[in-house]
């Protein structure tokens, strides 16, 4: 199937991203979220994110100009994705959301249509059972910020299809991104590896072993590390960091995989990290 019309479900940090890389590549997009206000802010993010390319020269005011022209928004989900050729979804990240979305998104798009999650540590086989078309369910999981960042985890649920996988590696080559086949497993690649040293860390800062900012500066001056661990959980937000530990935890049952308790005290008192202020760091 010739994909010229994609659906993105979720307008938050990933998805906008996610919105704009497809239409600066050439294909029509829909996206998708449940309130006006957020659709609205995600365009609003769009067109700095392309004023900001804009003034770097990395692309032209009519490039900029032709992607906004190609991003339509939508808060009706099942009118959304009638017309699909491609969708992706990214919603927060809790199975029980992803799994009644996908249940709709299945009823609504065209036979056919791959449904793609972008995940970063649900079971896409466990996603793709919840559907009727689970051979056609796959995980295509961008990193933030997605205009620049140029990874796609290209994940392969347990009956995902030989066809499935190289349409999205195609799509994924077409984005100007590279991609890497990761077979289903909790966290995957990224956060299997990711995840555990930013909670190592946080057990390091509550243990007294160094501050924030000097732990942070290790991992950035003695392991080159473009950001310490620390403040990427922040930017991550410490909600999620511990979703992904508790994923972790539940599906490979070690107890290398807890979450340290300070990371579940920050969430429970609201610190969540960059996105509402403050976390390991105030922002």
């Amino acid at each position: 199937m010739s994909i010229k019309n994609v659906t993105v479900i979720g307008a938050g940090t990933m998805g906008n991203g996610i919105a704009h890389v497809f239409a600066q590549s050439g294909y029509s997009v829909t996206l998708v979220d449940v309130g006006r206000e957020a659709l609205d802010k995600a365009v609003t993010t769009i067109t700095g994110n392309l004023a900001r390319q804009v003034k770097k020269g990395t692309i032209t005011e009519e490039i900029q100009t032709a992607t906004l022209a190609r991003i339509k928004t939508e808060t009706q989900l099942a009118a959304s994705v009638r017309s699909a050729d491609f969708v992706i979804e990214a919603a927060t990240e809790r199975f029980e959301l992803k799994k009644e979305l996908f249940q709709t998104l299945d009823a609504n798009a065209p036979a056919g249509v791959i449904l793609a999650s972008n995940t970063s540590s649900i079971s896409i086989t466990e996603l793709a059972a919840t559907t009727k078309r689970a051979a056609q369910v796959i995980g295509m999981h961008f990193f933030n910020p997605v205009p620049m960042m140029k990874l796609v985890e290209i994940v392969r649920g347990l009956v995902t299809t030989d066809e499935v996988f190289a349409t999205i590696k195609d799509l994924s080559e077409k984005l100007g991104k590279t991609p890497v086949e990761v077979n289903d497993s909790p966290g995957f690649v990224s956060n299997r590896i990711l995840m555990p040293m930013i909670n190592e860390a946080i057990y390091t800062l509550s243990e007294g072993v160094a501050k924030a900012e000097d732990i942070d500066t290790v991992m950035k001056l003695g392991m080159a590390h473009p950001m310490g661990p620390l403040q990427l959980a922040d930017f991550i937000g410490l909600d999620v960091c511990l979703a992904i530990m508790n994923v972790l935890h539940e599906g490979l049952g070690d107890t290398k995989y807890r979450a340290a308790p300070l990371l579940k005290k920050m969430v429970a008192a609201g610190r969540l990290g960059k996105k509402n202020g403050e976390g390991f760091y105030r922002y």
